[in-house]
């Protein structure tokens, strides 16, 4: 099948043409016709599958006709992320080449007054992202009565990063009578129950299994330590896997984004950066150094797993392991895309190693550790990280890895009788005079004291005083209660 076969305007088969390409991918020769026709879809596909594509080329089929007004778009695309935005934003630039459109692109980061003036022209396309959408409306600068379309593209990314509630309340702001066009590489419930409310029949086109991996990439595990000695292990793997050509590094958190980075260009690497704490421009200037050559190594948080469209990524590693298994697909369909193999590689330490064993039960398959585990025989289990429960050290705090309770401790004479020690019985003191008679001291020996009065007899322990009967006080009566008392006699 071809391009010409899918019904698309003139206009747009001589942009696709003159762009390189002559066979749409699966997910485009499925929902272009549908699309055109004006049903809802819900597409499921692999991410670097061409799922951009598979919405811009039949909106711009559908747009030739009509014109936009002002502060009313006529179409609307949503993304979780800035770059996202700007990506689809240079499809449309492409594949839109012969058409006289007016694009309008809402993201943070840019002033208002640029993107309002964009606005109030007409925008016949508009790509914003949830926050910035919502931010014009309520200020009375847009209005969404107009759409035709509307393109949720990446909706687990949506909802991974909270805009799941920003989405439905923009979904009740655009016409009941509009298409909508919802795109997606997995499926959480939450998805599923929003694809119920918003869509009306849905053609589901889904060209391979929800959160699967692409066969062209090469997966694998590296065990190794934390800290200085995981980014050791990670230096080493640059210097010696074969075939690289450029990487991305992911990163759980933005902190360690910043130290690891600073740690590669100590070590003479050329490294970018990029997370979202970073400003608009920054993260721009870092993606353009990456694509153009001039770093090899993209040092990045999850800001850059989901869509981005980097041709010729041969490795991605992942200094940290994702703490959600969905991220995991996303990470590593930035390498092998569009048919070509690449290379995805995990550096696992023993604390990561439970969110190794949900990526494998979510994608359905095993990843093989790539070098010999240390210390294990050829007979034993293949993960290094997989050990036994710690065991409670003697006289410890923590018994079998569990922290051991005072209350779950059997009382001493429960522990004496089952050694077989007997209790010394404890006698009653005799009264005299109305009083209880001091028994005389168990040991004899002369109390060292200080020049304060102080005991400074050393304190026993162990068996040798476990066994001494105490009566009252012991040897620690105060002395108020050894003056004699004088009694008087009754009348």
């Amino acid at each position: 099948m071809k391009f010409a076969d899918l019904g698309l305007s003139e206009k747009v088969l001589n942009a696709v043409e003159s762009a390189g390409y002559t066979q749409p991918t699966p997910i485009q020769a499925q929902a272009i016709p549908h699309a055109l026709a004006g049903r809802d879809i819900l597409g499921i596909a692999q991410t670097g599958t061409g799922k951009t594509a598979a919405f811009t080329l039949p909106m711009l089929s559908r747009l030739e006709q009509g014109r936009a007004r002002a502060r009313m778009p006529r179409t609307l695309i949503l993304e979780p992320t800035r770059e996202l935005a700007a990506q689809v934003e240079e499809a449309f630039a492409k594949y839109g080449v012969n058409h006289k459109l007016n694009l309008a692109l809402l993201i943070g980061g840019v002033s208002f007054g640029d993107q309002e003036s964009r606005i109030m022209r007409g925008a016949d396309v508009l790509i914003a992202t949830p926050g910035r959408l919502l931010d014009f409306s309520e200020r009375g600068k847009l209005l969404l009565t107009g759409i035709e379309i509307l393109v949720i593209d990446e909706a687990d990314r949506m909802l991974d990063m909270g805009f799941i509630p920003d989405i439905e309340r923009i979904c009740k702001l655009v016409p009941f009578t509009r298409q909508t066009l919802f795109f997606s590489a997995t499926m959480p419930p939450e998805i599923t129950r929003l694809t119920e409310s918003f869509l009306h029949n849905p053609v589901r086109i889904e060209v391979s299994k929800p959160a699967t991996t692409a066969t062209t990439i090469t997966q694998g595990l590296v065990a190794s330590g934390e800290g200085a000695a995981k980014r050791e292990t990670l230096r080493r793997l640059i210097r010696n896997v074969g075939d690289f050509k450029n990487a991305l590094i992911f990163c759980n958190r933005k902190r360690d984004v910043a130290v690891l980075h600073k740690s590669l260009v100590k070590h003479g690497f050329a490294a970018g950066a990029l997370h979202g704490d970073m400003d608009q421009r920054a993260r721009m200037a870092a993606l353009d150094a990456f694509k153009n050559g001039d770093v090899k190594l993209l040092v990045c948080s999850d800001v850059a797993a989901r869509g981005l469209d980097i041709p010729d990524v041969s490795h991605i590693f992942n200094f940290d392991v994702p703490t959600h298994p969905e991220d995991y697909v996303h990470r590593i369909g930035r390498t092998g895309r569009a048919g070509k193999s690449g290379t995805a590689l995990s550096i696992v330490t023993r604390a990561e190693q439970k969110y190794v064993d949900q990526i494998e039960r979510l994608i359905q398959r095993k990843i093989d550790w790539i070098e010999p585990p240390v210390g294990l025989d050829a007979g034993e289990e293949a993960s290094p990280m997989r050990h036994e429960p710690r065991r409670g050290r003697t006289g410890g705090r923590h018994v079998n890895g569990k922290p051991r309770s005072r209350r779950s401790e059997p009382r001493r004479e429960v522990r004496e009788a089952a050694e077989g020690r007997e209790i010394a019985a404890r006698p009653a003191p005799a009264p005299h005079n109305g009083r209880s008679a001091r028994p005389p001291m168990a040991h004899a020996e002369p109390i060292a004291q200080d020049t304060h009065g102080r005991d400074r007899r050393p304190r026993r322990r162990g068996s040798e005083m476990e066994d001494v009967p105490v009566v009252g006080l012991g040897d620690r009566v105060p002395s108020f209660l050894l003056r004699p008392v004088l009694l008087k006699s009754s009348p």
